[in-house]
């Protein structure tokens, strides 16, 4: 397979409400396309850098600039046998993994297509079905929190998944257990807390959570050990793996019993697809986390999620929960309560609207 043109655009898309978390609060989708050619299909992959550095040091702007001046030119016309090549001839490139999913994502789906078979097949997956779980942003008050709560269980969510920071955490929880006792309930905090925190954490305990999610500092692994030590709900790391080198760090020194799997924080299929095999050997649980994707990133992610080592609901909800209309057709949407159907279509499995795409274009570049 060979890459002839690659183009990158970069789309901004109303969200239906703003969503909030520890760090900042995101209101509209900002966020890069990147499609390939290849003489016989194209294939789509989704940037998952917001506007800011919040969640991680890359953006949509450096994302822009890794991929047009260093990662587009070191593939473009280069014969790529298989989409695991893409991590080697990238890996001299520091960091950037957001940028280089970007890509990698696009030739996973190209080359799927030149098969004729779906990305799911491509990667292995075995599941025809999954599990959704719910992300909820920081409310207004307890009582909006407890009404979104509330909604998101009647559409059947199978997990509700609650942003904290300090402030925002011991009551707001102890007031869900007491209106929701029975359901599954994380919290996350996106590295709000420290170590010095141990005993106001220690509170977490009383929910019963499936688990807590980064709560100390976005690289740390040390402290997150020292911390599960004092803690019987299962820590989850997030911003902290980025590799499976990470990830095996982390499980050495006990710092989870979790880890929550992001593609674009880990710089592609390839390494996320590794990175759940080597949790699976070692009995920790995964889930894919969300990045409040558009279409191709949720399709991306369901494929993602059907390999066997996913065991835990995701965050990859339908297209409905953020967006008016989405990029793709058909959008992303339940089967049945709180359950996501595999695409079985070549590559992702759903046609990207170039109409649509056209609409949200604020800025292109095409390289040939």
């Amino acid at each position: 397979m060979k890459i002839k043109r690659v183009s990158i655009r970069r789309l901004q898309m109303r969200m239906k409400e703003p969503f909030e978390t520890s760090f900042g609060r995101e209101e509209d989708k900002d966020f890069l396309l990147v499609r390939v050619e290849t003489d016989q299909v194209e294939g789509y992959g989704e940037c998952t850098a917001s506007l800011e550095p919040l969640y991680s040091e890359e953006t949509t702007t450096t994302a822009w600039h890794m991929l047009t001046s260093l990662f587009v030119p070191t593939i473009l016309h280069h014969e790529v046998s298989h989409p695991n090549e893409i991590r080697t001839r990238l890996q001299h490139f520091r960091r950037n993994h957001m940028a280089k999913a970007a890509l990698e994502t696009a030739i996973w789906d190209a080359f799927a297509k030149e098969l004729g078979i779906s990305l799911t097949q491509t990667l292995g997956g075995e599941k025809t079905e999954i599990d959704v779980g719910i992300s909820v942003g920081i409310q207004a008050s307890e009582l909006h929190l407890l009404q979104k709560i509330e909604g998101y269980l009647a559409q059947g969510f199978k997990r509700i998944k609650v942003k904290i920071r300090p402030g925002w955490d011991i009551e707001i929880l102890r007031a869900i257990r007491k209106e929701f006792p029975d359901i599954s309930l994380m919290a996350d905090a996106n590295s709000a807390y420290c170590l010095q925190d141990v005993e106001h954490l220690a509170h977490l305990d009383e929910f019963g959570l499936t688990m807590i999610e980064q709560p100390l500092a976005y690289d740390d692994i040390i402290d997150h050990a020292t911390l599960q030590t004092r803690l019987r709900t299962p820590i989850c790391l997030d911003e902290s793996i980025h590799s499976i080198e990470d990830a095996r760090k982390a499980i050495a020194i006990g710092a989870c019993k979790v880890i929550n799997v992001k593609i674009g924080r880990l710089g592609g299929l390839t390494e996320a697809k590794e990175l759940q095999a080597l949790c699976a050997q070692s009995g920790i649980p995964v889930w894919c986390g969300g990045m409040l994707e558009a279409g191709v990133g949720r399709l991306t992610n369901i494929a993602l999620t059907s390999l066997q080592g996913f065991v835990l609901p995701g965050d990859t909800a339908p297209s409905a929960r953020y967006f008016d209309e989405d990029i793709i057709d058909p959008p992303v949407s339940f089967v049945k309560p709180g359950v996501l159907s595999v695409p079985s279509g070549p590559g992702i499995g759903a046609r990207v609207m170039e109409d649509r795409v056209d609409a949200c274009t604020v800025e292109h570049v095409e390289l040939k």
